[in-house]
């Protein structure tokens, strides 16, 4: 049998405002807000305590779009009570590449010898922090996370010219999920 609905528990000290296809999560960290207008046959709906997710009909569509509502959903009470982190990896074996956050960019200097640093401009919602050869992206929506890791990471993907095997150079993401977890 096929699920239509899904329920999810708002704990202690997370809020959550429904308005119509709008969701609004308040919690310990912050505020986070989604409009779910662009996905179609999914009915949001605030009830003792828990938030309901349903499809209006049994079609494939409305049932895959009300499970992937119910997950950003999820995600968002997840991010205010304990925000979201990535951890990267600086790996280096020709250069001495160096990394460093100037102001609201990351700054790359040095990758595989370019004279020309790379600027990757930081995300909205999101904190990035460097500690040796560790890369920290931490924030309460954990789709900016993963998009400023996902960033640092095409931002020193290898060209096409060069062989994988020997140079692996670069920022990879190592881990991910819930910070303290």
């Amino acid at each position: 049998m096929f699920r239509v609905q899904w329920e999810i528990e708002v704990p202690e000290g997370v809020s959550v405002e429904v308005d119509g296809t709008k969701v609004r999560v308040s919690g310990p960290l912050g505020t986070l807000e989604r409009d779910f207008a662009k996905t179609p046959g999914v009915i949001i709906e605030k009830k003792d305590g828990k938030v309901v997710v349903r499809a209006k009909t049994t079609r494939r569509k409305h049932r895959a779009n009300a499970g992937t509502v119910a997950a950003h959903i999820k995600n968002m009470v997840m991010g205010v009570q304990k925000p979201w982190k990535y951890v990267l990896h600086i790996v280096y074996a020709h250069f001495p590449m160096k990394v460093e956050v100037k102001g609201d960019k990351v700054i790359i200097t040095n990758l595989r010898g370019a004279k020309t640093p790379i600027e990757v401009p930081i995300v909205p919602n999101t904190k990035v922090e460097v500690k040796g050869k560790e890369v920290i992206v931490t924030s309460t929506d954990k789709e900016a996370a993963g998009i400023m890791a996902g960033r640092l990471e095409i931002a020193t993907k290898l060209p096409p010219e060069f062989d994988q095997r020997k140079f692996q150079d670069g920022i990879y993401i190592v881990e991910k999920g819930v910070w303290g977890e």
